[in-house]
């Protein structure tokens, strides 16, 4: 499983970054990037995000 961003619908504020208790999200200037080798698939950035713009996909 994966946690994807929809880079269309994200507004940067940065919520999912300070959730993530791995560290496996970053803001970087005008995007959020996670790092799926360090995900542990929590979804805590999927459920603090206030617009819905990230996902958990696959299996």
């Amino acid at each position: 499983m994966t946690v994807c961003v929809n880079r269309y619908r994200c507004g940067y504020c940065g919520a999912c970054v300070g959730v993530c208790p791995n560290a496996a999200i970053e803001l970087v200037e005008t995007w959020v990037s996670v790092n799926d080798k360090a995900c542990d698939d929590c979804s805590a950035c999927v459920s603090i995000c206030p617009i819905g713009a990230l996902e958990v996909r696959g299996e």
